[in-house]
Parts: structure tokens; sequence; C-alpha cells
């Protein structure tokens, strides 16, 4: 079975984010680069893809600046900044200034149904946790990685189990806390992070309330 949980496709999201395809790798990719940027702070060698990150020009969509905005942020950051802004963000002393649980989001505590309900759905779809992972599956970017599996893993599911699972455990939450992430007093690179995400959140949206399987997500260029 395949195995969801913190940074489960963190090695090749970058690389293959923006490698011409179907627009379901595109999708994919997307989601596993969200997973890995909101795990863990990149290094020096993500943020040089990153910042390598030229969007089509003739593309005006809030999703095609957005990727702007990270690749012009991740010129700017480094290692080091980003792990003081990571661990201000998501750690903190006792907690970060955002927190990035489902549970937390809509029920206002941690480890509450939401979780359980995840974890049966997790179950059903044969999508095992990763050994060693502390996070609880409901942690962001867990379910950015879960969401990436479903679409380009070795057994992708049909797009209406992608709408369900969306609907379910993404969809009443994620697009507040990206907004949460952009307003932070400690974001800097984050912040292009969370408008990424909005962005995204918003296009995958309205992509399967039309029940399109591709979400239209832009695919930008890099000479990385």
């Amino acid at each position: 079975m395949p195995e969801a949980g913190i940074d489960v496709a963190a090695a090749r999201s970058v690389a293959m984010v923006t490698a011409a395809g179907d627009e379901d790798q595109v999708r994919g990719n997307v989601y596993a680069l969200l997973g890995h940027l909101l795990s863990a702070p990149p290094d020096a060698a993500v943020l040089e893809s990153l910042a390598a990150i030229d969007p089509a020009p003739a593309d005006q969509s809030l999703l095609t600046a957005s990727w702007q905005m990270l690749g012009d942020a991740a010129a700017r950051a480094t290692p080091e900044s980003l792990r003081e802004e990571h661990t201000a963000l998501f750690i903190g002393i006792g907690r970060g200034e955002v927190v990035p649980y489902a549970s937390w989001y809509l029920t206002g505590f941690l480890m509450e149904q939401p979780l359980a309900r995840l974890r049966s759905d997790l179950v059903q779809l044969g999508i095992e946790r990763q050994d060693g992972v502390k996070e609880p599956e409901d942690h962001v970017a867990a379910l950015c990685d879960a969401m990436a599996l479903l679409i380009t893993g070795d057994e992708p599911v049909p797009v209406d189990l992608q709408s369900q699972f969306f609907a379910r455990h993404m969809e009443p939450w994620m697009g507040r806390f990206f907004r949460d992430l952009q307003q932070a007093t400690s974001a800097r690179f984050y912040r292009a992070v969370g408008q990424l995400g909005e962005q995204f959140m918003d296009v995958e949206t309205r992509a399967f309330a039309m029940s399109i399987p591709a979400a239209g997500a832009s695919s930008p260029r890099t000479d990385a």
C-alpha cells in the first residue's frame, strides 16, 4: 500500500512540478510541492529550483502570479532564514503562529473527530502512515501528500474519489489556513507559499465543482 505522511514525495516535487506532462501530473506535483514546503523549510537546492520558475507570460491568472511571487521569494530567501521562519510559524514555543491541522480549524481543538474521519477514509483508500512520522494525519502537509498520492501515485484513484477526499478533508478549512499563513507576522517566504496554496485550492474547488478531471493548474516553466 502507498504511504502518506510528511515529505512523502519531496525529492521529486520541485523537479517535476513544471515538467511537461498531462494536467493530472502537474496537479499531483503541485500538491507534493506544497506538502514538502509545509513539512519542513526547503534547502538550497529547492530554493534554486523555485527561483528558476518562469510562469507563462500570457497567463494573467492569480495562480500564475502566485508562482511568480514564490519564485521571487525563493530568490531572496536562505536556508538559514527559512529554518527560523518555519519554526516561528509552525512550531514556536508551545505552538507557532499558525496551527496547521484540520481538527484545529474545524473544531478549535487538536486530535478531534475530523482526524478520526480522515484516518478511516485513508484506510479505505489503502493509504498507510509512514513509519517514524510524528505529526497526525490531518497536518496540512500530510493531506497535500495524500492528495498527491491519490492523483499520481502507483495506484491513482478516479476523479470522483479525489473530489470526495478533497471536499471532506481539505476544502472546508485549507483556504482559511493559507490566508492565515499569508497574514502571519513571521511570514516572508511562506507568505508566497500561502498565496500559491490559496489560489491552487480555489482552482481545484472550481474544477471539481464542474466535474473536470484536471484542475487546470497553470504550468510554469523552469530552466533548472
